[in-house]
């Protein structure tokens, strides 16, 4: 089960030359995919064969379309062999600065200004605690949650940008929200792992 089966071929061609594409049969499985297609993916693993759930970035399950599989596949009594690659989350956390003994994951905020306005308000709150607030934007809405959260979050709040990780262009900085406020930043088109912490 792969996200895109364009991008997945291509990935596996270069890191094994000798993957068995051609042999290979590849589901789909997205934010399109049906809840009623989920259950026929497991066909194989019923008639005998190994199957694999590969993220198109990240880890699967973690803010990816995968869990729904998993699930169906627990509640079959297939056994689950988890394997991990990078993920930009937890690579984001580690090289942050930030508490990676206490915090939370919070996927994507709401897209509408009013709605992630609060949220943003929400989990600055909770990082009074200490608790780091892990957060990711799609790229194409990256400045504009960049500018929520340098006119929305406190002065002295501690703010991780991680873009494009494990790319050429990679990009990883924490700074306060003061200090932000005097950067020229662009960040639309690139990936990117947002992490504040109150100060």
């Amino acid at each position: 089960m792969v996200e895109n089966i364009r991008s997945a071929r291509r990935y596996l061609r270069l890191i094994d030359k000798n993957f068995p594409i051609n042999e290979s049969v590849f589901f789909e499985l997205n934010e399109h995919t049906c809840e009623t297609e989920i259950n026929s993916f497991l066909e194989p693993v019923m008639n005998g064969n190994d199957i694999g759930l590969m993220s198109e970035a990240g880890l699967p399950g973690i803010a990816d379309p995968g869990t729904n599989l998993v699930n169906a596949a627990h509640a079959r009594n297939i056994k689950i062999i988890p394997q991990s690659g990078p993920s930009s989350i937890v690579l984001a956390l580690i090289s942050s600065g930030m508490n990676g003994q206490n915090f939370t994951f919070n996927g994507y905020l709401p897209v509408k200004a009013p709605e992630r306005d609060a949220k943003l308000k929400e989990i600055e709150n909770r990082s009074k605690t200490g608790e780091s607030q892990i957060f990711m934007e799609t790229p194409y809405r990256g400045q504009k949650m960049f500018e929520a959260i340098l006119s929305i979050c406190n002065s002295s709040t501690k703010l991780c940008i991680a873009a494009d990780i494990t790319l050429p262009t990679e990009f990883i900085k924490t700074k306060k929200i003061s200090a932000w406020k005097k950067e020229s930043l662009f960040l639309n088109d690139r990936l990117i792992i947002f992490i504040i912490q109150a100060g």
